[in-house]
């Protein structure tokens, strides 16, 4: 572990130690970082790259907990940085902040990506629409159960914390994911979607919902308050009668 002695915060009377993963010596850099009133993780992460080490990498867009861009592990833990307030999660005096986990390491706290939305389009995660420009808008109804189910899941930002959370993940490269298998739940409620059965054929393969464990990470930490594990258990429902209606047309 490197460790620095930031003029920086020279000035200032109370520091935070901060342990910061670096790409290009695979180990943590400790800084010292003062602490201010209603202080984010994402306001350390920045003052440490303006202030103290320049080269840092990090990934953040609107600050304000809308894109979810800036997600990092924070103690261990997937979270928004910029909704993550430092006297909330501060751990004997000090933080912890490294990249995502489950995703490749570009740079330091900057995450590949690809593999996440690689998954998306996997799980047949895109609206294939059932009417033509031409046809008349068919209007979802809010009140059914389809539509309801199908609300609760699109409030997805994609920002990856479910995906890191996820154990099944950690230890099966292949599984699809949680954020993967919500947009499926939620195309697979929408009545104006034709795309549903190249999707359950999808979500039902390998790597599909069947290897979810149901351990509930995934809504436990969605800063939007989804739950990926009741959108995957639905997906399993569905599966299940999939192939039982196959089996029985077979037969």
């Amino acid at each position: 572990m490197k460790h620095v002695a930031p003029g920086g915060s020279a000035q200032f009377e109370n520091t935070l130690k901060v342990s910061v993963w670096r790409s290009d010596t695979d180990g943590y850099q400790t800084f010292l970082v003062p602490q201010q009133d209603s202080q984010t993780v994402l306001d350390i992460v920045t003052w440490i790259q303006q202030n103290d080490d320049p080269t840092l990498s990090y990934r953040f867009a609107c600050r304000v907990g809308m894109c979810g861009s800036c997600a990092m592990m924070v103690n261990g833990e997937p979270r928004w940085t910029c909704r993550t307030h430092v006297s909330k999660v501060t751990q004997n005096g000090g933080l912890e902040i490294a990249p995502l986990r489950n995703l490749p390491v570009i740079k330091d706290l900057v995450v590949d990506m690809d593999p996440f939305f690689d998954k998306w389009v996997a799980a047949e995660g895109v609206f294939e629409p059932s009417l033509t420009r031409n046809d008349p808008i068919e209007v979802a109804d809010p009140t059914t159960v389809q539509r309801q189910q199908a609300d609760a899941a699109i409030e997805c930002i994609n920002c990856a914390v479910c995906y890191a959370a996820c154990d099944s993940v950690a230890a099966d490269p292949d599984y699809l994911g949680p954020a993967a298998l919500n947009r499926a739940w939620s195309l697979v409620n929408d009545v104006r979607d034709a795309g549903g059965g190249p999707r359950l054929d999808a979500i039902s393969g390998a790597g599909g919902c069947q290897n979810c464990h149901s351990m509930g990470s995934c809504a436990q930490y969605c800063p939007n308050d989804l739950n990926p594990t009741a959108s995957i258990a639905g997906l399993k429902w569905e599966t299940a009668k999939s192939w039982m209606k196959q089996g029985w047309l077979k037969w």
